[in-house]
């Protein structure tokens, strides 16, 4: 298996975590979306999408998007339950995690990080929407060490990179105690350095 992606890019890291958590061998193939890398003719052959994270398996099928990528590498595994209903409880967070979290936390770090903006050129309604899917996040996770369920799942896998790097988007965690909590869990799950 080939994975094409970026290992600075949360998307990326969710595909990363997820091989590595389950032993899964596979090259990592270094992509620059910064440089365009993902509009040559030749990743557009693999990807038409243009997009990071990719992943190319052994027998020449192609998938991208990170989060069906996860769900893929964990179906018939503990990242991932067996019952439809818990399933489904695992995808809502998926669905949530690339509608109401992922665009303003991690496009506040893009544009801190990748483009060099100062915090206080953020824009405010990303930032309010960012703030709030940390803070729904936070109050979820009370009494609770994981998002869907009673032990890690791509849940956990697929929040946990933007998450983690919420500060490099000039979001503070000092309040929201069960996000760093369950980030604390998901790193020592994952055998990560916090």
């Amino acid at each position: 298996m080939k994975i094409f992606g970026d290992v600075g890019s949360g998307n990326c890291l969710k595909v990363k975590y997820t091989a590595d958590k389950l032993g899964l061998a596979y090259d990592w193939v270094s992509v620059d979306t910064m440089k365009g890398e993902t509009r040559t003719p030749e990743f557009l052959a693999r990807f038409p999408m243009a997009r990071i994270p990719g992943v190319e398996f052994s027998d020449g099928r192609r998938l991208a998007e990170s989060n069906a990528i996860i769900r893929y590498l964990a179906s018939g595994t503990a990242l991932l339950p067996d019952d439809g209903f818990a399933q489904a409880k695992v995808d809502e967070w998926l669905f949530w995690e690339q509608y109401s979290h992922e665009p303003y936390v991690a496009v506040c770090r893009f544009h801190m990080v990748y483009l060099g903006r100062p915090k206080d050129a953020r824009e405010l309604w990303r930032v309010e929407r960012g703030d709030a899917a940390l803070d729904l996040m936070d109050r979820h996770l009370t009494g609770r060490d994981w998002l869907a369920g009673e032990t890690m799942t791509v849940a956990d896998i697929a929040l946990l990179p933007y998450t983690r790097l919420a500060h490099e988007g000039g979001f503070d965690l000092t309040s929201r105690v069960n996000v760093r909590a369950w980030i604390g869990h998901c790193e020592d799950v994952l055998g990560l350095m916090s």
